[in-house]
């Protein structure tokens, strides 16, 4: 294959070696954030491009759309694809894809890390250390996860994945989604706050966007209750972020483990100055391994798509039924 003969995608932001290295071998590649002028790149490509690699934060939706009229596919880089406006792309005939089950057990295993970690403190019980302080006494005493009954906002991939998980801890498990799923033994609750009031610890891997923003609200963490424990690995949307700030700093909850925030990478000072809170860098999938294999899958759903087999991992507003 020439140059000539690649087909032509945009990359909206950078992606892992591993997976922009093949992009490059495989397709003409033009990369959107390194654009000085975003909207005269697109004019220029406008008649050429027929797939979007997309990756960093950019919002995608009709507007990119529009600038491209001979889209086809967008091949988005990670499970959650809220800042792709799929509905509006579904709309218009083109597939979305993501990297679902790739990266399951990885945020999987994150999630009982940070549950571990700010139950037990183990953050601050490290600083403790380092700063001399067991020099002058032990770390005081903390909480456990014995006798905690745990609520999974968002029982999907991942969200079972954490059950197994907290199964072999012994925890009785709750869910709370938009429906009951007939093969899950855990309890089903419709309402949130009702399940706050029944758990003492709110595992939160629910996708954003607009039906799920701020689900966890004041309401629900005042049912949450003082020994409450909030933790975050799917949208810092889902989470009313000035609520739990008010809620930590006045005791209504115990604390929380947070590796996702509403605008992400700027963390409130009010938040990181509070020392129950364990806080993350969004690092649920940051593996080699794993970020290697969302990167390959990026790769594989354009390749497939040109190759006229079809998305390998469309989503839910972007079926696929080949002809």
């Amino acid at each position: 294959m020439t140059a000539t003969d690649k087909p032509e995608i945009v990359q909206t932001g950078p992606l892992i070696a591993y997976a922009a290295d093949q992009l490059r071998a495989r397709f003409t590649v033009h990369e959107l954030w390194k654009a000085t002028d975003r909207a005269a790149l697109l004019a220029a490509v406008a008649e050429r491009v027929r797939g979007v690699a997309v990756a960093g934060h950019i919002r995608i939706d009709g507007a990119l759309f529009d600038a491209l009229p001979r889209l086809e596919i967008l091949s988005g880089f990670g499970v959650g694809y809220d800042n792709v406006d799929a509905a509006e792309a579904g709309r218009r005939g083109l597939v979305v894809t993501n990297t679902p089950d790739v990266l399951t057990e990885e945020v999987a295993d994150l999630t009982i890390g940070l549950l571990l970690a700010t139950v037990r403190q183990l953050p601050q019980a490290d600083r403790h250390l380092r700063a001399g302080r067991w020099l002058n006494g032990p770390y005081p005493l903390t909480s456990s996860l014995r006798r905690r009954s745990v609520g999974i906002v968002g029982l999907g991939r991942i969200g079972k994945a954490v059950a197994r998980r907290l199964e072999a801890f012994g925890l009785p498990i709750a869910y709370h989604g938009r429906s009951r799923q007939g093969d899950v033994p855990h309890r089903y609750y419709p309402s949130l706050l009702d399940m706050a009031a029944d758990v003492d610890t709110l595992i939160s891997v629910a996708p954003g966007g607009a039906a799920t923003r701020h689900l966890i609200d004041a309401a629900v963490l005042k049912a949450l209750g003082p020994d409450g424990v909030l933790i975050n690995v799917g949208r810092g949307s889902v989470v009313d972020q000035a609520a739990l700030i008010a809620a930590l700093r006045d005791k209504t909850i115990l604390s929380a483990g947070l590796d996702v925030f509403e605008d992400e990478p700027r963390v409130p000072a009010e938040l990181i100055a509070i020392e129950q809170a364990v806080l993350l860098p969004h690092i649920g999938s940051a593996s080699v391994h794993t970020r290697q294999a969302m990167g390959q899958l990026v790769v594989d759903n354009l390749v497939s798509w040109f190759e006229g087999r079809g998305p390998l991992t469309p989503v839910s507003e972007t079926p696929w039924n080949k002809a």
